[in-house]
């Protein structure tokens, strides 16, 4: 990809008890609609979690980001939601919700390589 590219990006939060409010980072989602580019990257910290609430179902939160995922990839099984253009899949992916997985507010950027720039994102804000 040549040029530079204008781009959104959401970090992807677990937040263990939501009445707290408080969340640990478990991924990033980057979306650039010139290009039809929508990326996730995902790294779940159980032990991180656990620290919040020790009965978390972490099965269920994986589950609950692999969907994350196979929607953003837009794959077969993903359901209804997959099958939409990238734009529309960004947009639900980062609407906001109550729910044990949630996003911030989408940022933009302006990069040279978004696969470098999902990259960086992942490891500032995530890992």
């Amino acid at each position: 990809m040549h040029g530079k590219h204008l781009y959104e990006y959401a970090v992807i939060r677990v937040v263990p008890v939501l009445e707290r409010g408080e969340f640990v980072n478990a991924g990033i989602i980057v979306f650039s609609k010139r290009t039809g580019y929508l990326q996730v990257r995902m790294a779940m910290d159980a032990s991180r979690l656990a620290a919040f609430r020790s009965d978390l179902d972490l099965e269920q939160v994986q589950g609950n980001l692999d969907s994350f995922i196979r929607i953003a990839h837009g794959v077969p099984d993903g359901g209804p939601i997959a099958h939409l253009d990238p734009a529309e899949r960004f947009r639900w992916l980062t609407a906001v919700r109550s729910t044990a997985v949630q996003t911030s507010r989408p940022h933009s950027g302006l990069c040279g390589d978004l696969d470098a720039t999902t990259e960086q994102l992942f490891h500032e804000l995530v890992l």
